[in-house]
Order: structure tokens, then C-alpha cells, then sequence
């Protein structure tokens, strides 16, 4: 107790001093930095783990084309789980002479398990807990518009009449496909039969919806795996959670990267104060053994002094944690599909581990030498303990980091590059950072000698007074250029993120897809869209089918165990073939069909019979999930025959292009024989209407689908993303002036030594002044070119490693960072040493003892 008490006195004592203010600043923004993002990116991850069951239909979906057995039905309802039965199809629907096909969603009287529909029913927009009611169906405005049909009137399906009894503004549940390209109509499940959809070999999608808690998912494990070796599709709302696109996935790994940039900054910050704090405090622990105090007592009283610190730190901290997540939460609150829960403790807990790692990490290494002071110290002066060695200090930070890395990441091997990388080119830079010194030194110490220009003199002081600390020296250089380099990075990738976006969304993205265009109608279909198209990609030729052997085995016996449950084996796939690279698409391994055109391998391919294998090429993602490479074989199912091609190049493209994309290409010659439609995308304008009614009219089998909402929700997503990466930004910006604060208090007595020396030989305020401004403005200078080279390479491997970006150079940044680091340094310098400046020659010499 007497422990707890005197180090509560001492810390209150020692809060007037600028290097514990720096300690408790700089754990501060750590904990800040690390709760801010740990608690949104907790919440989003709960969040979609509670509410994607309202997005999928239910906590466990099962699908197949056929309808579920009794056996399957009742073992999950003896588990505990709720059913509900739905049925997928496209189908035409009809009225009065008008026809468009339409995307079928039959629904049972449990529909749905979560959520609400948002529909109109005559009396605007109402929220309702079910689904339509058997003799009524809702429909989408788009196949309303397209029918012209209104509420009460009727609609055909199939062989049956049925009663338009509402608009369908929005699904609880909403479906993916070409196939729900087609405008929806919902319907209950009691007048399936009498449409007459359903027959032999009609292509129905059989869906059965699981509704239930944890447990009783668990429990029916077993089951789940034997149905997906039967070939049952079985999506669990813990591992197929709707995703919410690559951009906010690189927006959540660059908030992590920042976060864990500020803990970094906030680490070095807290290794400089440490050691004015370890300075300061020596003749204290001196006295204290003189009067009969055990290292392991020192020990103790510093460690619970430092350990009020950081818990003030940590409950600050958290408040500004707390508050920085919530706006992140209000800045993303427009794109997120779902109600986040309140906040949870982990992320709380996770912010005070990483404040005090920090503390033991970066300072406990300089803290050792309270432990070693010797009583005889109060009488001679010079009797100091062996300072930390500095290569210890680094391990130990770099340990520490590593595994907060590691922690922060969930990316072991991410960690362990990064964590060996950086101590390689530490050491790389404190060699390059010495010769950089040396060469600036150099130069300084060349300037002309003679003459009244005080800024050619204050530099040559300057220079002198740095080459005499040379050690010290370097080690701001080197805790600058990190600073530099942490706060350039994140500016770099945030900048980067947004051209990647913007360039991936320009304003003639296409807003229009349409499907099912017959080859009959291709023609006529182009000169109707033509003239009022702004952008509009190739029409590509689609036909469907399904993999049935990989190198000559079953697929679900090829693939991987970790693949064996992939939607590519379990559907029909779309084929296409094309003579030339698809726009978007970027060859990664192999050679394009062009470039085997003298091979035997294509020499009338036309002519060959199917049993022949084809070169086909493939997307890189499906590749690498099917652990296949180039040579290995797939065999496709069209019909009733079967094709075989052989990998002959792999393709990487971009999905979110909203552009047609295709896992499988052939070459002319193979698929033209089996029957095939088109599909193409345009770009309209928003009030070009009657091009769409004329081809819905003038084409009634093509499906027109209207993309424009969608393209909206994903700008307005990267709007608001970029206002939380900029959030973002400014903590690591404080934590950066938080680094330059402690370096420049840990100088403080050795400069004030310096300045002392100067008034004595007869220096004025104006000439200290410069001296002192010329010293951080070279300081400033060195570390930005440092800290340039540092953020170019490192950008450069994070891009390729981490968040799937092509490197790029950027040169401006060898001139802003260097020229803003010499302004940003000698400024701050400048300002914190104007009470020196002020100080006696005595009082500022007899700071000495300390330095």
C-alpha cells in the first residue's frame, strides 16, 4: 500500500514534466487508435453474424433441384430448427397479350424467418412479416411497368390467374443470378401446382430455409456434410455471411493498417519520452537506495507509477475510442444493410493490452536502468548505469509489435514478413541514415565561413552541433523517418484507395444488362440500342454448363477438401468464347488463343469432334480455389454431351467492373454448335427511358435489368468510406506529432546546454534562434528523404501482399516530404525551445546534470 501511494504522489508530481505529458499523450492515441477501430470492426462483424440470416433467408439454407426429402425435413426440425420452404424459377408471365419472363419466388405461410417485405399495396409502402396470400401475388414496379398492369388486376402464371396484390419496394431476403435478373413476382406456395410449372425436368431451384439458435446448427453438422457430398448446396450464416464488397474489405484492412501505424508512432514516442523520463528520474531512484531501497522495490515503485499512467491513458483513450467509432459508424451508416449492435467489451480490453504492450515493449528495455542506479551516484555524478542497449530496446519493440501485428491482423505469415522486413531495412537505414547524416553535415560544413549572412552560419552551427551528438543524432533521424514514413503510408494508400475506386466506378460505368438476346434478334437488338447508348461492351455469347470431371476425375474428389462445397461444381456455369482478351481481363499465366494459332493444338479446331480436348482459359480465382494450373483438364456437360478442354492460360479480372465476366473462355469453333444466347451491358442516361420501353417492347425475351440503383449505393459507399479513412488519418497524424514532441523533449536538456554555451561566447536571441531552427530544419530534411524511401517500398509490398493493388511510384513524394519535414521539424523545434531561448546561461547549463 505504501507502494501504491508514493507512486500516486510521484506520477502527480512528475505530470508537470514535458516527457511524462509525452508518455501519457502518446498511450493516449494508442489506445484511441486501436478501440476506435476494434470497436466498429467488432460490431460490424457481430453485426453480420446476427443479421445475415435476415439477408440469406435464414441461419442455414439448403438448395437443390429437387425437393427435400422428410428424412432431411425432420431431422432438422428435431434439432430445433424452424423450416420454410421456397421454390426459384424464371418463368413468362402474361397480360393481356403482353409477355416478359420473370424471376418466380414461391413462398410458404413461415416466410420469412427474418426481417420484413416493403410493399406498396394501394395505400403506400407498408412493412409486413409475411408473404403474399394464396390467390395474389406481388410483383416488382419494373414488371408492372413493363405489363402495364395494375394492383387488382390479374397477371398469368404458367396455367393459372392470379391477383396483383402489391408492388415489392424491398425483400427481406434478397436472391443473386442471372436468373433474378428478371423482374420479380412473388407468390404463395398453394398455387405452385396449379400453375403447371413444375413438371420433369423443368429447371427449379428447391430452397429450404433453417431458422434456429447456434446449437442446433452445430448439431446438425453431420447432416450438412453428408448432403454436401451428395451434392446438396448448403450455405451456414457463419460461413457464407453476404459480403459487403472488395471496397469496404480494403476499407476494414486499411483502418487496421492505420490503426496499427498509430501504435507504432505512439511506440516510438513512448521509447524517446521513456528516456528523459529514465534520465530525469535517476537521481530520485539514487536516493532511494541510498536510504536502504532493493532493486526489486525500484522496480516496483516505477512499474505501478507507469502503470496509473497508462490506466489514465487507457480510460482516455477508450472515451476517444468510443467516440471515434461511433462516427465511423454515422459516416457509414448509409451503405451498411443492417442495425449494429451496441459496442462489446473486447475491444476495450484489446486497447489497454496495447497500451500497456507498448509501455513494456518500448520502454521496458530504458526503465532497467532505475533498477541498476547505484547509491553513489548522489555524490558522483558520472556513476550513471549503463544505458539499454539499443539493439535491445529494438528487439523487444519489434517483439511486441509484432505480435500486436499479428493480433490486429489475424495474418500470422502478414506478421512475420512484415515484422522481418522491417528489421532488415532498419538496419539497412541506420546505415543509410549515418551515410545521409554524414553527407548533410558535409554539406553544412561547406558553406561559406566569412561574410554577415546568418543563415549560411546558423546552418554551419547547426551542422556542428548535430556531428557533435552524432549518435543521438541518428536516432531522431531514424524515429523522424519512421514518423514520415508511418504518416506518408497511410496518406499514400488512402490516396491510392480512392483513384483505385474512382477509376473502377468513371461515370459511363454501364447501368444497363441485358440477357437472354437471341442470335436471331442480335442485330436488330445492336441497331435499336446504338444510337442511344453512351458506352456499351461486346456482345458475348453464353452458353450454359456444368463441370463433370477435373483431370479426369469427379470434381468433389479433385478439388481440394475446402473447395469441395463451391457453387462452381454444384450449377451450371456460363461459357462463352472470344477470339481476342476480353476488355478487363489480364492474362497472369499461359498464352491467348492468338498466340497457339500455328500450334497443332488449333488447327481446325471447328472440325474436331467433342471427344477432343480444346485450350480453354480460366479465371485465376477459380484456379487457385480448385488448386489448378496450366495443362490440367476440365470436362464440361452441355446437354446431353460433353466437352473438354484443357488450361491453356489463367485470367485475372475484375469483378465490380459491372461488366460481363466469365470464369471459362473457349476459342471460336467449339461452342457455336450447342444453342446460345447474348448478353451485353450499355450505359443510358437516367432520363433515356424510351430506349429501354422500346426494347422491352420491340424484345420482349430479353431480359433488361436496370443496375443504376446499385451503382449509386456502391458511390455512395466509397464517399463515405473515404470520410472514415480520412477520420483515420488525423489520429495518426496526432500520433506523429506525438513522436516529434517526445524526441524533441527527450533533447531538451542537452540543447539548452547548447543555447547556454552560445549566449555565453556572446550569441544573440536572433542568432540562437536560427542555430537551433537550422539544426531541426536539417534533422527534417535527412529524415524525409528517409522516410520516402521507406513509405515507397513498403506501400509497394503491402499493395501486392495485402490489399490487392498494383504498386505505383509516386515522385512528388521525394520533394513534399523532405522539403514539408525540414518546415514541419524546424517549426516545432523551433517553438518548443523558445523557453530556452528565454532561460539564464546559468540555468540553462546547470540542465547538464541530466542530460
Amino acid at each position: 500500500m505504501r507502494a501504491l501511494a508514493l507512486s500516486a504522489r510521484g506520477l502527480r508530481r512528475d505530470l508537470r514534466a514535458s516527457d511524462v505529458r509525452a508518455l501519457f499523450v502518446a498511450l493516449a492515441l494508442a489506445v484511441a487508435a486501436s478501440t476506435m477501430i476494434g470497436f466498429f470492426l467488432d460490431r460490424l462483424d457481430r453485426g453480420l453474424t446476427r443479421q445475415a440470416g435476415q439477408l440469406m433467408g435464414g441461419d442455414l439454407v439448403l438448395e437443390q433441384s429437387r425437393p427435400f426429402g422428410e428424412e432431411v425435413r425432420s431431422a432438422l426440425e428435431e434439432a430445433g430448427l424452424t423450416l420454410s420452404d421456397q421454390v426459384d424459377m424464371v418463368s413468362m408471365v402474361s397480360h393481356e397479350g403482353a409477355f416478359q419472363p420473370a424471376s418466380l419466388k414461391v413462398v410458404d405461410s413461415v416466410y420469412p424467418h427474418y426481417g420484413e417485405a416493403r410493399v406498396d399495396r394501394g395505400n403506400g409502402v407498408e412493412r409486413i412479416a409475411s408473404g403474399p396470400q394464396p390467390g395474389e401475388v406481388w410483383i416488382a414496379p419494373r414488371l408492372a411497368l413493363l405489363l402495364e398492369v395494375e394492383l387488382g388486376e390479374s397477371v398469368r402464371v404458367g396455367e393459372t390467374e392470379l391477383t396483383v396484390g402489391g408492388l415489392i419496394e424491398r425483400e427481406p431476403d434478397q436472391s443473386a443470378g442471372f436468373g433474378n435478373f428478371n423482374p420479380r413476382l412473388m407468390m404463395h406456395r398453394d398455387d405452385m401446382q396449379a400453375t403447371g410449372l413444375v413438371q420433369e425436368g423443368s429447371r427449379v431451384e428447391f430452397e429450404l430455409l433453417a431458422a434456429g439458435p447456434v446449437e442446433a446448427v452445430d448439431s446438425v453438422e453431420p447432416l450438412l456434410e453428408r448432403l454436401r457430398r451428395d451434392g446438396v448446396e448448403v450455405r451456414d450464416v457463419r460461413r457464407d455471411q453476404p459480403g459487403l464488397g472488395n471496397a469496404l474489405e480494403r476499407a476494414e484492412k486499411y483502418l487496421s493498417l492505420a490503426g496499427l501505424a498509430a501504435v507504432l508512432l505512439a511506440g516510438v514516442a513512448v521509447a524517446m519520452a521513456t528516456r528523459r523520463y529514465v534520465d530525469r528520474h535517476l537521481d530520485t531512484a539514487a536516493l532511494l537506495r541510498c536510504f536502504g531501497a532493493s532493486q526489486r522495490q525500484l522496480t516496483r515503485l516505477f512499474a505501478l507509477q507507469l502503470l496509473w499512467l497508462a490506466l489514465a491513458a487507457s480510460a482516455l483513450g477508450a472515451i476517444l475510442g468510443l467516440a471515434g467509432q461511433a462516427a465511423l459508424l454515422a459516416l457509414l451508416a448509409a451503405f451498411l444493410p443492417l442495425e449494429l449492435p451496441p459496442p462489446g467489451v473486447l475491444p476495450l480490453a484489446l486497447g489497454v493490452f496495447t497500451a500497456g504492450a507498448v509501455l513494456v515493449g518500448f520502454a521496458g528495455p530504458t526503465l532497467l536502468r532505475l533498477k541498476r542506479v547505484s547509491a553513489l551516484k548522489v555524490l558522483r555524478r558520472e556513476l550513471d548505469p549503463l544505458p539499454a542497449s539499443a539493439w535491445l530496446v529494438v528487439a523487444v519493440a519489434s517483439l511486441v509489435f509484432g505480435g500486436l501485428l499479428w493480433l490486429y491482423s489475424g495474418d500470422p505469415v502478414l506478421a512475420v514478413a512484415l515484422l522481418l522486413g522491417g528489421l532488415a531495412m532498419l538496419v539497412v537505414l541506420w546505415g543509410l541514415g549515418a551515410l545521409l547524416l554524414g553527407l548533410v553535415l558535409r554539406l553544412t560544413a561547406r558553406l561559406p565561413q566569412g561574410g554577415a549572412d546568418d543563415t549560411c552560419r546558423a546552418l554551419r552551427l547547426g551542422g556542428r552541433q548535430l556531428a557533435r551528438r552524432r549518435s543521438a543524432s541518428l536516432g531522431q533521424l531514424l524515429a523522424f523517418a519512421v514518423t514520415f514514413f508511418a504518416m506518408a503510408m497511410i496518406a499514400l494508400v488512402r490516396g491510392d484507395l480512392l483513384t483505385t475506386w474512382q477509376s473502377q466506378l468513371p461515370e459511363d460505368t454501364p447501368n444497363h444488362f441485358a440477357i437472354n438476346i437471341q442470335p436471331s434478334e442480335r442485330d436488330a437488338f445492336v441497331e435499336v440500342l446504338e444510337p442511344a447508348a453512351d458506352d456499351r461492351t461486346a456482345l458475348y455469347p453464353m452458353v450454359r454448363g456444368r463441370i463433370t470431371a477435373i483431370n479426369d476425375r469427379p470434381p468433389q474428389e479433385a478439388v481440394p477438401a475446402e473447395s469441395r462445397g463451391d457453387n462452381a461444381l454444384r450449377r451450371e456455369l456460363n461459357l462463352t468464347w472470344r477470339e481476342t482478351l476480353p476488355e478487363g481481363n489480364r492474362l497472369v499465366a499461359g498464352d491467348w488463343f492468338d498466340e497457339l494459332a500455328d500450334d497443332d493444338w488449333l488447327s481446325a479446331v471447328d472440325a474436331r469432334p467433342l471427344t477432343q480436348r480444346v485450350p480453354i482459359s480460366l479465371e485465376d480465382g477459380l484456379a487457385e480455389r480448385f488448386g489448378l494450373s496450366l495443362g490440367d483438364t476440365l470436362a464440361f456437360t452441355i446437354g446431353s454431351q460433353e466437352v473438354v478442354g484443357e488450361i491453356a492460360s489463367l485470367r485475372d479480372l475484375d469483378w465490380d467492373s459491372f461488366r460481363p465476366n466469365f470464369y471459362v473462355i473457349f476459342p471460336p469453333g467449339v461452342l457455336e454448335r450447342f444453342g446460345h444466347s447474348y448478353i451485353t451491358a450499355f450505359h443510358l442516361d437516367g432520363d433515356d427511358s424510351d430506349t429501354v420501353r422500346q426494347l422491352a417492347k420491340q424484345f420482349p425475351g430479353v431480359s433488361l435489368l436496370n443496375v443504376d440503383a446499385i451503382l449509386a449505393q456502391v458511390r455512395d459507399l466509397l464517399t463515405q468510406v473515404t470520410r472514415a479513412v480520412e477520420l483515420v488519418l488525423g489520429f495518426v497524424l496526432l500520433a506523429g506529432v506525438s513522436v516529434l514532441y517526445a524526441a524533441l523533449t527527450a533533447s531538451r536538456p542537452v540543447r539548452a546546454h547548447e543555447s547556454g554555451l552560445l549566449r555565453v561566447f556572446g550569441a544573440g536571441n536572433r542568432l540562437i534562434s536560427r542555430v537551433q531552427g537550422a539544426e531541426f530544419a536539417i534533422l527534417g530534411l535527412a529524415s524525409g528523404l528517409m522516410g520516402a524511401l521507406l513509405a515507397e517500398l513498403a506501400t509497394a509490398g503491402l499493395y501486392v501482399a495485402w490489399l490487392d493493388l498494383a504498386p505505383r511510384p509516386h515522385p512528388w513524394l521525394w520533394l513534399v516530404l523532405p522539403l514539408g519535414g525540414a518546415a514541419l521539424i524546424g517549426a516545432i523545434g523551433h517553438a518548443l525551445s523558445f523557453g530556452l531561448r528565454r532561460q539564464a546561461p546559468a540555468a540553462s547549463l546547470a540542465l547538464l546534470g541530466e542530460a
